[in-house]
């Protein structure tokens, strides 16, 4: 069980959300629903989702490498990851068989874990393929580093075959958030949930109130469940979209305080939100009722006189953006959300999807953010 609520960061601490929200009684909303019914056909993953013996993805972790000698080893693994478990808006949503990363030995996850580091330190990422029958390396973007180091099979020679391991150096010589991957045929070990979030921190940083690191996706349910035994076709030319994620899951599982991505904040938190995208198309992220700045992109600081008050950023692959806002608003549960709103969906139902929201503490002991939690499939 996660010591933190909200997305993977320095959210507020569960004693302080089940204080908040009294922890008593979360559950007896159960049978509630928004307003907004939910419509059409799920998403059919088929029954090998359910008889899987593979092991189940949990919440990304942030790992601190100074609190491991400044090396983890990333261990490649096929799991059973649970996009939306519950029965609300249009669910479950399953991926019968994803490719994740696990940090030494804690649980898989789909993103892989956050990696964070402080500006100029070495570190080193073993890559663990002992326990698959296909090739990986590791590939992260910002570093500058040496040519054997940069995670591409074809011009460094370096590809980590079935059974074998291989250790990746790197310095952390470019402060600010960004993307690894596998970069062996990069389009589907991608779709198969093969990335994550290196986080380098600048000299003499000091970090928000509230700091959450965020990465969406859209996905063609179609990869996971052909490998998981399913009678489908795939064609990357021809992908088709039908699952869109922020940290893997879909809304409601995205509100879910210790297996989601909610935006957790006290009045008043200064809040610094690290977006990736790691799909291969763009989704422009909106604030409700928040006006934030974006203060880093691609590793690179914004001057001040260039960070204008805005609500919505256009989010490329692979691109990443740093935005700062302060928790000012009228105490509430503000949604955040892809405003490419059809990727606000599960399936062919709205709503759902690349969807989650700023939550304050004040409203937690309410009947309505029970009513947000027993959608989501929390119970205290």
């Amino acid at each position: 069980m996660t010591s933190e609520i909200g997305a993977p960061g320095d959210g507020i601490s569960r004693r302080r959300f089940l204080a908040a929200s009294g922890a008593v009684g979360v559950s007896a909303a159960a049978g509630c629903v928004t307003t907004s019914q939910p419509t059409v056909s799920r998403v059919d993953t088929g029954a090998q989702a359910m008889t899987s013996d593979l092991p189940t993805t949990g919440r990304p972790e942030v790992v601190d490498l100074a609190e491991r000698d400044y090396e983890v080893t990333l261990k490649a693994v096929s799991a059973v990851h649970h996009v939306h478990p519950g029965e609300t808006m249009n669910g479950p949503i399953t991926l019968p068989v994803v490719w994740a990363w696990q940090a030494d030995d804690s649980t898989p996850s789909v993103p892989g874990p956050v990696l964070r580091v402080e500006e100029g330190a070495e570190f080193n990422v073993t890559l663990d393929n002992s326990g698959m029958d296909m090739p990986h390396t590791f590939h992260v973007h910002g570093l500058r580093k040496t040519w054997e180091n940069d995670g591409v099979p074809t011009t460094t020679g370096v590809t980590v075959g079935p059974g074998e391991t291989h250790t990746y150096e790197f310095t952390a010589n470019v402060a600010g958030t960004h993307l690894y991957h596998c970069h062996y045929q990069t389009p589907r070990h991608m779709d198969m949930g093969m990335y994550g979030i290196l986080r380098v921190e600048p000299e003499g940083y000091e970090r928000a109130d509230r700091e959450y690191y965020m990465t969406v996706k859209e996905w063609d349910t179609r990869l996971s469940r052909q490998y998981g035994g399913e009678d489908v076709g795939y064609d990357l030319t021809s992908r088709g979209m039908d699952t869109f994620t922020i940290n893997g899951k879909s809304a409601p599982a995205t509100f879910h305080p210790e297996t989601g991505s909610p935006i957790v904040v006290e009045p008043g938190d200064t809040v610094r939100l690290h977006w990736v995208n790691a799909g291969f198309h763009s989704h422009p992220l909106h604030l409700h009722n928040h006006r934030f700045r974006v203060v880093e992109k691609d590793g690179s600081a914004i001057p001040e006189g260039m960070q204008l008050m805005q609500d919505v950023v256009n989010v490329a692959p692979a691109e990443r953006y740093t935005v700062e806002f302060e928790a000012d608003a009228d105490p509430g549960i503000y949604l955040m959300h892809c405003h490419k709103v059809d990727h606000v969906r599960n399936g062919s139902s709205y709503p759902g999807g690349m969807l989650s929201a700023v939550v304050y503490t004040p409203v937690m002991d309410t009947d309505l953010f029970r009513q947000v939690m027993a959608y989501a499939g929390y119970e205290a």
